[in-house]
């Protein structure tokens, strides 16, 4: 019944952006960070970024951090991903997901935080 369906996704030439938005259906994430992950082939699961509900506390990867923009709608229950200066290493599926509840002190990163996934979007950036 919970459902969050990513989109946005596609291909991308180096350098460009691309603007993904996840729409959460089934319950009111009110209470529930919300993130996005992506994995890329022969990689693991990567945490990119998350908010919280009422903003503020965004967390960001390193490796994304100045490039990627986190941002929740909290009338439409959604959570965005801005991606700008996009590189062939960008290439993967990108998933939106939620907690249950609000994430431990430390937990925002971690994946098992996180129990509620989309069905992924795929990125590919050209060289």
């Amino acid at each position: 019944q919970v459902r969050l369906v990513e989109s946005g996704g596609g291909l991308v030439q180096a350098g460009g952006s691309l603007s993904l938005s996840c729409a959460a259906s089934g319950r009111t994430f009110s209470d529930s960070a919300m993130g996005w992950f992506r994995q890329a082939t022969g990689r693991p699961r990567e945490f990119l970024a998350a908010a919280t509900w009422e903003g503020g506390h965004d967390d960001y990867a390193e490796s994304v951090k100045g490039r990627f923009t986190i941002s929740r709608n909290n009338a439409y229950n959604a959570v965005y991903l801005q991606m700008n200066s996009l590189n062939p290493e960008d290439t993967a599926v990108y998933y939106c997901a939620a907690t249950h509840g609000p994430p431990g002190t430390g937990w925002l990163r971690n994946h098992e935080s996180y129990i509620y996934w989309g069905q992924g979007t795929q990125v590919t950036v050209s060289s």
